[in-house]
């Protein structure tokens, strides 16, 4: 290997000699929580950041401020360790609160790999209940610009944000775009209406000074009555609700409802005639809309994590998107991801993926276009794609959809996410469940629990790629970081490891270990907010925030002392590291090792 420029290293750290003294061992073992409290471990845990008081094995309490704890780790800190940047860095090593009481409560094998992504809306936008879901496992708060205003928006952004600095979690936000897609208007202010078998509606492009007629639908397609014909199909909502058109009368369209069902404002509307979609109508419509654009410079300026396009039919728009954020937003990068629910956008799925940062299965969008039965194959395609290329990948679409009423979901329901985590998908995403629905939280619950679950029975069944994955990178310092975690990942599951370090500032190498999917959890330590919250994205990555040396031998160094004394991590585990170049590019050479080290 080291005629490649490949160095593998087997270093086993014996520095620390696991005499901790009695306040450090109580504070380095797990806080004693049943593993199924972890809302309860989190409360306890945001108490123990802040300088607290910690219950002993005896029942006593026993305070603890930082000042002991960085004596604990000064203390058993390796010997060539700096002890006063040793004390500097034990408050500046940020991870999720959720994550940390999980890792100390739990076998850190067993911690969640499958990310989970919560629509905001009514049902959860105060600061109490954006902390519930982000307690029970909330990675990404989705705030669609199809609803509200951007007055709401803000708050439920500053919302996160104080969550994040305030009580320790690691939420990042994605903005979804409207989409110049065809839908309904606000009904009149109702938060839904109920059509009933047989009864006639009228859709309309008409405007009303007073309330709307009853069983009157507004448009917001200039030319909908124009391209109607009696005998069309209006379907809504991806097949919720369905109309056959009787006649269309100027601006009227008059309806007779032939599938009953309820009626969201804005709901989305597709047209069939003889059994097929009629595409003419979206084709004409940009895939950006002039308020599109001025949601994107919203998102920009409230600094949003990931921007989401709805129905993209080029890899043009993306790349278009992409030029203009690195124009206004020069000091940070913001992922674009591709939604995927037109038909238009299977047409070049790959040309797209390609170009953008991530893509979204939409199903319940993309299935009132194409038959029903091609719905699962077209996940599973645009998902291998995704994880081929690198890139990460949400599902998305009525996962859920029967808890919005109820508050567990129906046996079919579990089944469809536990595919989705099979296919290893990197995100679940919630949208009317946790948006509108009565019981948000208990939604994050199932997935969490779901994911949980159905992960361990891959790992403990084996389930892999039948294939390997296909060479990626192409410059000769990116395929040797390619190779490099490939062989980490290789190896993590050869010889059982509790975690993977990578050490990045990009994110680059922490994307590459994902996308291997091993068996063991992935811990990112990088130096920068923005690429730690993008990566809490993806499959497997725990990310921290810390400070980070050129020398990686130092970040090691420091990085077991705090996590063991942190009680993340305890004697004898296992950790495979690697590290990106962390010297400036000019200064950088291509070696790269693979280090394998044991906590004794």
């Amino acid at each position: 290997m080291a005629a490649h420029g490949l160095i593998c290293q087997r270093t086993i750290l014996t520095s620390f000699n696991g005499k901790f003294p009695a306040n450090a061992r109580r504070f380095g073992r797990a806080v004693d929580v049943c593993p199924v409290s972890v809302g309860r471990g989190c409360e306890r845990l945001h108490k123990e950041r802040h300088g607290i008081v910690r219950r002993t094995s005896r029942g006593g309490r026993l305070e603890i401020r930082a000042s002991s704890l960085a004596h604990i780790v000064e203390n058993n800190a390796p010997a060539s360790a700096d002890p006063i940047s040793i004390q500097e860095a034990l408050g500046k090593l940020e991870v999720d609160l959720v994550t940390e009481a999980d890792l100390k409560e739990n076998d850190i094998r067993r911690t969640r790999r499958t990310k989970i992504c919560c629509t905001i809306g009514p049902a959860c936008c105060s600061y109490e209940q954006l902390e519930a879901l982000a307690k029970g496992g909330m990675n990404i708060a989705r705030i669609n610009m199809c609803h509200g205003t951007r007055t709401w928006h803000k708050k439920v952004i500053q919302n996160i944000r104080e969550l994040n600095s305030a009580k320790g979690y690691c939420v990042a936000i994605m903005m979804d775009t409207e989409g110049s897609e065809i839908h309904m208007g606000d009904l009149g202010g109702k938060s839904s209406a109920h059509a009933e078998d047989g009864e006639e509606w009228i859709f309309t492009v008409r405007q009303f000074n007073g309330p709307l007629p009853a069983r009157t639908i507004q448009v917001n397609y200039d030319g909908f009555a124009q391209d109607l014909k009696p005998g069309d199909e209006i379907v809504v909502d991806g097949g919720l609700v369905r109309f056959d058109v009787i006649e269309t009368i100027g601006p009227d369209v008059r309806c007779k409802c032939s599938d009953p069902g309820l009626l969201l404002p804005r709901a989305n509307l597709s047209f069939w005639r003889d059994g097929r979609l009629v595409q003419e109508r979206t084709a004409v419509l940009p895939t950006l809309s002039s308020k599109d654009w001025l949601d994107i410079d919203f998102g920009i300026s409230e600094g949003v994590d990931f921007i989401a396009v709805s129905y993209v039919k080029s890899p043009e728009v993306i790349k278009h998107l992409k030029s203009y954020i690195a124009s206004r937003c020069s000091e940070r990068s913001i992922g674009v991801f591709a939604k995927f629910e037109a038909i238009d956008s299977l047409n070049c799925t790959e040309s797209i993926i390609r170009v953008a940062d991530g893509a979204m299965v939409a199903r319940g969008d993309l299935g009132a276009q194409i038959p029903l039965e091609l719905v699962p194959s077209v996940q599973q395609n645009i998902i291998d794609l995704c994880r081929s290329l690198n890139k990460p990948v949400i599902v998305a679409s009525q996962l859920l959809e029967s808890m919005i009423e109820y508050p567990i979901p129906t046996r079919a329901e579990v089944a469809d996410v536990a595919e989705a985590v099979r296919q290893k998908a990197d995100a679940l995403m919630l949208s009317g469940e946790s948006a509108m629905g009565l019981f948000p939280d208990k939604c994050v619950e199932v997935l969490r629990s779901v994911s949980l679950r159905i992960e361990h029975t891959c790992r403990e069944d084996k389930l892999k790629s039948s294939e390997p994955l296909p060479e990626l990178c192409e410059s000769l310092p990116e395929r040797i970081s390619e190779q490099v975690c490939n062989a980490a990942a290789e190896m993590a599951n050869n010889l059982r490891a509790d975690a993977i370090f990578v050490y990045t500032r990009e994110g680059h190498m922490a994307s590459l270990l994902s996308r291997n999917r091993p068996d063991c959890p992935i811990f990112a330590f990088t130096d920068a907010t923005d690429v730690r919250l993008r990566l809490n994205m993806q499959w497997g990555l725990i990310p921290f925030r810390m400070d980070l040396r050129e020398d990686v031998g130092s970040n090691l160094r420091r990085t077991f002392a705090l996590l063991k004394a942190r009680g993340m991590m305890k004697t004898g585990d296992l950790v495979i590291a690697v590290s990106e170049n962390l010297v400036p590019c000019d200064q950088a050479a291509l070696l790269q090792s693979i280090q394998v080290r044991r906590i004794s």
